[in-house]
């Protein structure tokens, strides 16, 4: 085994991917398995889950795929508990589900509001509760990695709801790192900056493309490999040993931008 295998390996771990069906998220589970890991592929769309799944064994690695609703406990636990019985242990944990809206602050209504920070926020927490705990028991120490957005600390146009949820699960990250940090548990977050699926490119319109790309000085956006090396290291007990409630920034640039 070569330097950079031992130190950034993860071969016999156990990752966790939760909204693993996604886009982003799904290209995290199979960055994981190209370094080694198992993955269990958490989603409430169980059809995406699934396929991705199967896209991970195709890697070589063992992969279960399990429908989810993060803002449901009960749910959470059941998915435990099957990761468990059906791959033994849990060492990584990705928290990245989430859901976004462009409407305006006069126009929100509360049930869009909930529902957002229901899914962005307590779908974190709760993922992070219930997998946390597992972390903490087994006495071996572990990863949480949330994903958070550049939007959680410079407030974005359109995504008003997100970018307030985004800066919870900031503050959560940095005090479950506090909590846990006995336990050898390390919690952080990434930060990605613009990062549209296809599907979004789409309905970008031309000027907030060009907006976007002027305040990023990569004149770009992200592709999703670009995010794969990040969570390979935060996942990564030898290369990350020492690093915990950090919110660790891949975005071109875009917030050290000012004028």
């Amino acid at each position: 085994m070569s330097y950079v295998e031992n130190l950034f390996g993860l071969e016999g771990k156990i990752a966790v991917v939760i909204g693993g069906g996604g886009v982003l998220a799904g290209d995290l589970a199979m960055g994981l398995a190209s370094a080694g890991a198992d993955a269990a592929i958490l989603d409430f769309n169980l059809e995406n889950a699934r396929a991705r799944a199967e896209a991970v064994r195709g890697l070589g690695r063992k992969a279960i795929a399990v429908q989810v609703n993060v803002t449901t406990k009960g749910d959470l636990e059941s998915a435990r508990d099957t990761v468990l019985k059906e791959l033994g242990r849990i060492d990584v944990v990705i928290n990245a589900a989430g859901i976004n809206s462009p409407t305006p602050v006069f126009e929100l209504q509360e049930e869009e509001w909930n529902r957002i920070l229901e899914t962005n926020l307590k779908g974190v927490f709760l993922g992070c509760q219930v997998f946390g705990k597992v972390l903490v028991d087994q006495n071996q120490g572990g990863s949480i990695i949330n994903i958070s957005s550049a939007s959680s600390e410079i407030p974005l146009s359109k995504v008003f709801t997100y970018s307030i949820s985004k800066a919870g699960v900031n503050n959560l990250t940095r005090f479950l790192a506090r909590e846990w940090a006995p336990h050898r548990v390390r919690v952080n977050a990434l930060v990605p900056g613009f990062f549209p699926a296809e599907q979004n490119r789409k309905i970008l319109t031309e000027e907030r493309k060009q907006s976007i790309f002027r305040h990023t000085p990569m004149n770009r956006y992200g592709e999703p490999n670009e995010l794969i090396g990040a969570v390979i290291w935060l996942a990564s007990e030898k290369a990350s040993s020492f690093v915990t409630g950090s919110l660790v920034v891949v975005d071109g640039g875009f917030t050290a931008m000012t004028i």
